[in-house]
Order: C-alpha cells, then sequence, then structure tokens
C-alpha cells in the first residue's frame, strides 16, 4: 500500500509529536521513533526537513519526532527506557548520559562513518569513556544579552571585565532599573561554572584536576566557592530581582521579560537569539561572553544536543544509519545554525546571525569553559543548579559550597 506524503502534528500537555510519511509502502516500511527536547519552531523544523530528506533517499525508512520541553523530558526518557518502551533514537544531556551509560542503556556508535568528522576536543569528549555512545549535534553557548539602545541612553557600554560589570550593574541599580534579567536554571548556574571553573581550564592540568575531582581528592567546591561567590554578589546587590528569577522559566519567561527593554542585561543561551528576535523587541541586542574575570571575559559552552540509539532498539542498524546522515557536515549546519550555536565538526562554524558574532574567537582561543565536562562522571549541571537556587532562598556562597559537597556525597553513595 503506497500513501502520499502527509505530515501530522499532535500537541498537547507540552508534547509535540511530528510524523513524516512520503510515498511508502507499509509492507515494508521500519518505523523509526525519535524523542528529543527541541521543541521551538525553528529547531523543529530543522529536525523535520533532515528526516525528510533523510526519507526521500531512504524509502522503507519512517521517522516521527516527538518532543517535550524542558526538564521533564529526561524524566519522562527514563520511565520510557526503563519500562521497556524506549525509543530508538533520542536526545540525553549530561547529567542523563552518564545514568544511562551506568544502566547499559545506550548502543555502541564507535562504528558510525562520521565520527572522523567531530574536531579533535569534542571527539575527545565523546570518547572520554573508550566508547561512544553518544555523537553531539551542536555546540551550545552561553551568554550577556545586551540592549545596546538602553546602554547607550545612559551613557554606559558593554563590560568587557569583571569590574566594569560591577561598575554598570550598579550604576543600572543606583537609577532604581534592574540590571539583570535571569531564569531559574541556567543563568547563574553557568555564572557560577564559568567563574569557578576558569582556573582549571587556563591551567596546564586541566585533565589532572577534574580526575582528582572525580576520585574525590579534591572537592569541587573548592573551585565553584569563587563562582558562587560572583553569584552572591549578583543577588546581594539587587541585580536581579529574585523573587521574580526563582519563577522565570529559561528561554521563556526571560525572554519576555528582557523584550521588553526595560533592562540592560540578560543571561541565558545563545540559542534564544532567534526566539527573542521573533519578538520583535523595539531595540537592538549583541550576545557576549561573561564578563567575569578580572582580566577579561570567558565563553561559557556545552557539548550540546547529544544524540543516543536506544541499545534494547529492534532498529539499532537503521538509527545509527540515520545518525551518519544527520552528521554529516551539510546536514549537520542547519540544525546548528537554527540554534545560533556552534557546530561540533572540524570546522567550529557559528551561526550566520550577526548578534552573535564576537563568540567564535572565544572558542578559537580556548578561551572557554565547558559547562559539563564529559571528563567529570558527576551531575554537575544539576548540582550547581540546586546550590543556586539555594541561594536565590537567602543562603549565602560558603552554604551553598557546603550544600555541594552534601550532594557530592550522597550521589557518591548512590552511584
Amino acid at each position: 500500500m503506497l500513501i502520499p506524503f502527509l505530515l501530522y502534528i499532535f500537541s498537547g500537555c507540552g508534547v509535540n509529536k511530528n510524523i513524516i510519511f512520503e510515498d511508502k509502502d507499509l509492507n515494508d516500511v521500519i518505523n523509526l521513533t525519535f524523542f528529543g527536547n527541541k521543541y521551538e519552531t525553528l529547531n523543529v523544523v530543522a529536525i523535520e526537513q533532515i528526516m525528510r530528506n533523510y526519507m526521500q533517499q531512504n524509502k522503507n525508512i519512517v521517522i516521527s519526532y516527538e518532543s517535550i520541553k524542558g526538564s521533564p523530558y529526561f524524566e519522562v526518557l527514563k520511565k520510557r527506557l526503563f519500562s521497556g518502551n524506549g525509543d530508538d533514537i533520542f536526545m540525553v544531556d549530561h547529567d542523563t548520559y552518564i545514568s544511562l551509560v551506568d544502566k547499559n542503556a545506550l548502543a555502541d556508535l564507535s562504528d558510525l562513518s562520521t565520527l572522523n568528522n567531530f574536531s579533535d576536543w569534542i571527539f575527545e569528549q565523546m570518547n572520554v569513556l573508550n566508547k561512544i555512545n553518544y555523537v553531539p549535534t551542536s555546540i551550545s553557548a552561553f551568554g550577556l544579552y545586551c540592549n545596546i539602545d538602553l546602554l547607550n541612553k545612559y551613557g554606559q557600554k558593554i563590560p568587557e571585565n569583571y569590574s566594569e560589570f560591577i561598575k554598570v550593574c550598579d550604576f543600572f541599580v543606583s537609577k532604581g532599573i534592574t540590571p539583570i534579567v535571569a531564569n531559574n536554571d541556567i543563568s547563574l548556574k553557568t555564572i557560577a561554572i564559568g567563574a569557578g571553573m576558569y582556573p582549571v581550564y587556563a591551567g596546564r592540568s586541566t585533565d589532572n584536576i577534574l580526575e582528582n575531582i572525580n576520585k574525590g581528592e579534591i572537592k569541587l567546591s573548592e573551585y565553584l566557592i569563587n563562582g558562587f561567590k560572583k553569584v552572591e554578589k549578583i543577588i546581594t546587590s539587587n541585580y536581579i530581582d529574585v523573587e521574580l528569577v526563582i519563577e522565570t522559566q529559561k528561554t521563556k519567561d526571560d525572554l519576555a521579560q528582557f523584550a521588553q527593554g526595560k533592562s540592560p542585561f540578560m543571561l541565558t543561551g545563545v540559542w534564544a537569539v532567534p526566539r527573542l528576535r521573533a519578538m520583535l523587541p523595539s531595540f537592538d541586542f549583541q550576545v557576549v561572553p561573561y564578563p567575569i574575570l578580572e582580566s577579561g571575559s570567558v565563553l561559557v559552552i556545552n557539548v550540546d544536543t547529544r544524540i543516543c540509539v536506544n541499545n534494547a532498539s529492534p532498529n539499532i542498524n537503521e538509527a545509527k544509519k540515520f545518525l551518519e546522515y544527520f552528521t554529516q557536515e551539510k546536514v549537520i549546519w542547519n540544525f546548528v545554525d537554527s540554534q545560533s550555536s556552534f557546530s561540533p565538526l572540524k570546522e567550529n562554524k557559528l551561526s550566520s546571525d550577526k548578534a552573535v558574532q564576537g563568540l567564535e574567537k572565544y572558542l578559537n582561543k580556548g578561551q572557554f569553559v565547558i559547562g559539563a565536562n564529559d571528563k567529570l562522571n558527576i551531575p554537575i549541571w544539576e548540582l550547581t543548579r540546586e546550590c543556586v537556587v539555594y541561594m536565590l532562598n537567602g543562603h549565602s556562597a560558603s552554604e551553598a559550597a557546603e550544600l555541594l559537597d552534601l550532594l557530592m556525597l550522597n550521589y557518591i553513595k548512590v552511584r
């Protein structure tokens, strides 16, 4: 039986499900399910185009993509996998990846023909365990969004180091203006990680320090305390509206707040640039690395949109072939560009969006911190989030460091 091209979109309860058919003989078709947390229209359109092109070349394959926005996605993912109802292909973050590797839930991808396409340091991240269980499809970055018009109105400039950042924030507080829009997830924890872990990356003993943290011979808090102090400064100096931040969802509520044009800065992911622009803000903006070093700025990045294959899938080979297609240079670039992100391939191209052009040199010069480094086998992303929420609820940097030590101990015991 042949059916013509159809695209069904199911949405509701925060779930989108897109199924594409194109002249398929249903008697011979292989159905692949793809589950992810990329929910926004631009990202989904890019994924749909990749699937559509692949299916045009592979007439016996039908792929459906389903997405859930935000942290609930990861809980649903694990429930599906551990109940035997996992999808063939799915996205993970660093922390979820650790838990799934421990449970042998991920298929071996070391035979993919496109692995040589990845840049050396990305491949090193992928191969930390001497096996490949995921392929990244982007490098995300976090930045300081700057309202150029508001800065110019008050005779201020984009800060290029920590002293300048503090000075301009103090200036706006003196004018009764809250300087920074932030969300309750990635904003302040990436400041903590960037400022706290920068000395680890700036030196020559990065791998040794990370390994000693894994072994418990060095406390992670010994480094993150410096980042927590900078977060504490932001909180206690009224650079943010704490009560509002606690309720602000990432790359959603924060964008709506910043788009109003009332604050000069916002802390969030660079991938939100297209979404912010779609809101038609009445001002020009630019995204720069975090000005949180005395000597300058640092770019906080993540190896992102990690795609895995279910080790229990009956369609492992077919799923792996799709990943080979997805990770070809011309194919992956369409997805990267939809997120204003870097490519994980050997040519670290950045999105053509003019608002983020200044970020590329920080990646190429190695002036960056990896937010969730694969060489750390601890869920740093979630642990730092808990510590920052703790601080937003009135606790100090030193108390956050103590909480981190406790969380680390509990994680080690559970694992």
